[in-house]
């Protein structure tokens, strides 16, 4: 049995492979992360119902997108490269970030979220101050009010 140089741990001649390595995971032994879900293509029960236009729209869509990943990479690891690489989705992302008004959609939870943020707190001013003040007025009337400031006695 011959000591690995890099790491110091026993290496076994037949395969070369470090000893005490934990075997592949199989599908059934798969446990989905907590935060992730598992992609309806991996589910096993939905494996083998997807249909061949789904698998091919799925295997167009891959390639579109390893294309397009393939010819950011040449882009971006081009020694000669003197421009800035234009990405067309990072500009739209960045107009629609910075044109709100133009893409703004009204929904009930917009209209709703408007409504508790910007109409409610001056109803709710509006409320506090008219109380206050008919309160005031009223101890003023039945001459229990002092006066907190006096400028004159």
């Amino acid at each position: 049995m011959k000591i690995s140089r890099e790491r110091n741990v026993p290496v076994d001649q037949s395969n070369c492979s470090v000893l005490n390595q934990r075997p592949p995971v199989n599908m059934a032994d798969y446990k989905e992360a907590p935060l992730a879900t598992r992609p309806k293509t991996l589910d096993p029960a939905e494996y083998f119902k997807v249909s061949p236009e789904y698998r091919r729209a799925e295997e167009a869509r891959a390639a579109l997108r390893a294309r397009m990943k393939r010819e950011y990479q040449t882009k971006l690891n081009n020694p000669l490269r003197k421009e800035l690489i234009e990405d067309p989705a990072l500009t739209r992302w960045t107009y629609a970030r910075t044109e709100l008004y133009n893409h703004f959609r009204p929904t009930p939870k917009s209209s709703l979220i408007a409504g508790l943020i910007g109409v409610a707190p001056l109803f709710i001013l509006c409320y506090v101050l008219k109380t206050d003040r008919d309160k005031r007025e009223q101890r003023i009337k039945d001459g229990t009010y002092q006066r907190p400031y006096r400028l004159s006695y």
